[in-house]
């Protein structure tokens, strides 16, 4: 599986593996970065561990894990994947995303997540899109919303979190029928 590199004038996501996952270590300490999710990158060996799974789930075809470049700031600026990713169903979930505190409200996010619904949908050819959200994260549910996504329901209580707490996880998704519309939207969004 070759890996492209998706890039526009903001935002550079390039394969993510054991060989540049240490530019994140400045980013990924950061008090509350990833809370709502059962992942830890707290530590250096927790954000080794944490991209080892991704590389995994890359030789089984099943991720694609990206670090992320902001252009404007010269600076890495966190993590984001494709995961679950289904080749016979044609649906992926794009996810696991964290950028530092510094890169957040910046529209950074709006440019990532552009490029990777416009691989999905316009190179992979995939039916759908979609995003698995803590119920709780009501940023994140926010920014999936002003992207398009429609809220397919709550699956209860079906993530263990690292504290005990058991999450219930917000569906969201976007059908490839729904991207041309999103997609002039967003293009409106970043410019």
């Amino acid at each position: 599986m070759t890996v492209p590199t998706l890039e526009n004038n903001r935002v550079k996501l390039s394969l993510l593996d054991l060989s540049n996952y240490k530019h994140l270590q400045r980013i990924a300490p950061q008090k509350d970065l990833i809370y709502y999710s059962p992942s830890d990158i707290s530590t250096s060996e927790k954000l080794k561990d944490y991209v080892q799974l991704a590389v995994d789930g890359y030789y089984h075809k099943t991720i694609i894990p990206f670090i992320v470049f902001d252009k404007l700031h010269k600076a890495y600026a966190g993590s984001t994947r494709f995961g679950l990713i289904n080749w016979k169903n044609k649906l992926l979930h794009i996810g696991w995303t964290w950028i530092g505190h510094e890169f957040q409200g910046t529209g950074l996010n709006a440019n990532m997540k552009f490029l990777m619904l416009q691989y999905a949908f316009e190179t992979l050819e995939f039916e759908k899109v979609e995003f698995r959200i803590d119920e709780r994260n009501n940023k994140s549910r926010r920014a999936v919303e002003k992207l398009g996504a429609q809220l397919e329901g709550i699956l209860r209580k079906d993530v263990l979190m690292k504290d005990g707490f058991r999450r219930s996880t917000c569906c969201y998704g976007i059908l490839k029928e729904e991207w041309p519309e999103i997609k002039l939207k967003l293009i409106n969004v970043i410019g």
